[in-house]
């Protein structure tokens, strides 16, 4: 299990071919991907940029427990959640999770179970400044399936 905050852009794809490229046997027959990106929307309003705001180590914390929650549930191999930190920008990637197992449908299940639990329970707070000047603090975790 690999669990990374970063504080500037990164490039999911290439992250994920680094740590498959990385990978030793032939344990896994699937790897599911989900790659999140900053909208230029929110609530009905225009986002010009984001910032979003952790406490170190306490977030790292939050996101190996839901890892190791999907490592119980489903017979994963490896995991690896990739988050990003700080100002963003639209269009820019926040997030890359990715699960290897044996067959898609525990890989299937694990991607998506780090995703949903790491958007409903993960502590990051997000401020947004929108295309009108304003700011505001975004008040509540994304919705289950948005």
């Amino acid at each position: 299990m690999s669990i990374e905050l970063v504080a500037g852009p990164f490039d999911p794809w290439a992250r994920l071919a680094a740590w498959q490229a990385a990978r030793t046997g032939a344990d896994s027959g699937a790897c599911a991907v989900f790659v999140g990106t900053m909208r230029d929307f929110n609530d009905g309003d225009s986002v010009r940029a984001m910032t979003l705001e952790h406490y170190p180590g306490m977030t790292e914390r939050a996101l190996a427990g839901i890892a190791g929650e999907a490592q119980t549930c489903w017979p994963v191999n490896e995991l690896l959640i990739v988050h990003r930190v700080g100002p963003i920008g639209p269009g820019d990637a926040i997030v890359l999770t990715a699960a290897w197992s044996a067959h898609r449908e525990a890989a299937f299940a694990a991607c998506r179970y780090l995703i949903e639990e790491l958007k409903h329970r993960a502590p990051f707070w997000k401020k947004e400044a929108l295309g009108d000047g304003a700011s505001r603090w975004v008040a509540r975790n994304t919705p289950a399936g948005d």
